[in-house]
């Protein structure tokens, strides 16, 4: 039997893109001791193209569906899983991560947010052609807080002082 730590077996990143969940995602699995899992890379490697390529080539509800598939097929256990921006819309796979254990939604401010996705501008965000990043962000944001378990600032700092963030409050809570 496996010892039992202080924190949960499997915590889930949601949040915006540009909100940090990979690069806290990959410092919460080293300070956990938990494997890291990054759905964008899950579904980019099953579908051999960029999430952008995807898009442009299927569609953003394509991708959304894509999505669903793979967060309904991996395995959860003792990880860290860095989730797309859309998961939000994908019942089943809310349920599935919620049932493994807390969704922890990353909040920033849009002004934030645009900045660090100005950076990378085709991160091929899930969303219909007409929509703008802020369009995407209203409709998203109450999804992402309905479905939290908590909710951590990821404009705080750098990533080790969010996902310190984390940490203390699973610890608080356990």
């Amino acid at each position: 039997m496996a010892a039992r730590t202080e924190f949960p077996e499997t915590i889930s990143l949601i949040g915006m893109p540009g909100a940090g969940k990979s690069t806290v995602g990959v410092i919460l699995a080293k300070l956990t001791g938990l494997r890291f899992v990054d759905t964008d890379l899950d579904i980019q490697v099953r579908e051999g193209a960029t999430l952008q390529e995807i898009i442009e080539r299927e569609g953003h509800l394509r991708l959304r569906a894509i999505e669903e598939e793979v967060l309904l097929a991996i395995r959860l256990e003792r990880a860290i899983v860095s989730t797309g921006g859309s998961v939000i819309y994908s019942d089943r796979a809310i349920r599935r991560l919620q049932a493994a254990g807390p969704l922890v939604y990353l909040e920033a401010d849009l002004v934030t947010l645009e900045a660090r996705v100005a950076a990378a501008p085709l991160r091929g965000i899930a969303c219909h052609a007409s929509q703008t990043y802020a369009d995407v962000y209203a409709e998203r944001t109450p999804l992402y807080r309905r479905h939290a378990d908590f909710t951590v600032d990821a404009a705080i700092g750098c990533a080790d002082e969010v996902a310190a963030a984390i940490l203390r409050h699973l610890r608080a809570s356990s």
